[in-house]
């Protein structure tokens, strides 16, 4: 993990613009919505929106918003029904890319993420191609600005919470575990009063790959920042060594 912290991108993105910011309460909106319509409104019974509210409080989401979203997802029968659609392709260079969108229209969403790639002289493949170079984990992110514990002592407690691995980056810490022991862990830091930057499911590539030709970090970065300011797209995952 050393030489590949996602805290810097953290922070960067939150210290974007209002739009960048909409655009992050829109992805986390979405998934509040299919997390209350598989599982209820109710956080204690449900763990999976137990995370995305995590997730929304570790972006700034304000909680009126984030109680206005589980309301109008358990109330409304007419709300709209988001379906889960993932994309894989290659951007230059060989670089690996996977896309994660929800959507009320898979056509238009294949079809952007689809022209996102071609403009950014990368291709979509089938599915399966390229997520086999990757990992899913749970991966927590903790500032040490705002942890005021040991290094040594956070480690035990999230090894002991049911951890599989911690690392220690220059201004953060990273801590992975199981998909299936995310939530479990993620919890048990929040019970502690420890900070997170950031906490989710994610892929985390296997061989991270260099670019060295500026056409093609540009390329990359096109298809990059097309998908972002895609509504429709949730997550992005590569293997471009940023």
């Amino acid at each position: 993990m050393s030489g590949h912290s996602k805290f810097a991108n953290i922070k960067h993105k939150k210290e974007k613009n209002d739009a960048a910011k909409g655009k992050i309460f829109t992805v986390i909106g979405r998934e509040i919505a299919v997390a209350v319509k598989e599982g209820g409104p109710d956080p204690a019974k449900n763990s999976k929106l137990r995370d995305v509210i995590a997730k929304a409080k570790a972006n700034n989401m304000p909680n009126d918003t984030i109680d206005r979203g589980i309301k109008k997802a358990a109330g409304d029968a007419g709300s709209v029904n988001y379906v889960s659609a993932t994309y894989e392709g290659y951007g230059p260079g060989g670089t690996a890319i996977i896309v994660d969108t929800l959507t009320d229209n898979k056509n238009r969403t294949a079809a952007n993420v689809r022209s996102a790639f071609t403009k950014g002289k990368g291709s979509i493949g089938t599915q399966g191609c390229v997520s086999f170079m990757f990992d899913r984990k749970g991966e927590i992110i903790i500032d040490k600005e705002e942890c005021e514990m040991d290094a040594d002592d956070l480690m035990m407690a999230v090894l002991d919470a049911g951890a599989e691995d911690f690392t220690e980056e220059e201004d953060s810490f990273t801590v992975i575990t199981d998909p299936d022991s995310f939530s479990d862990v993620r919890q048990s830091l929040e019970e502690a009063g420890i900070a997170m930057a950031s906490a989710e499911v994610t892929m985390i590539p296997q061989n991270y790959v260099e670019l060295t030709d500026e056409q093609d970090i540009n390329n990359i970065n096109r298809i990059l920042d097309l998908l972002d300011e895609d509504d429709d797209v949730q997550q992005v995952y590569h293997n471009w060594d940023e």
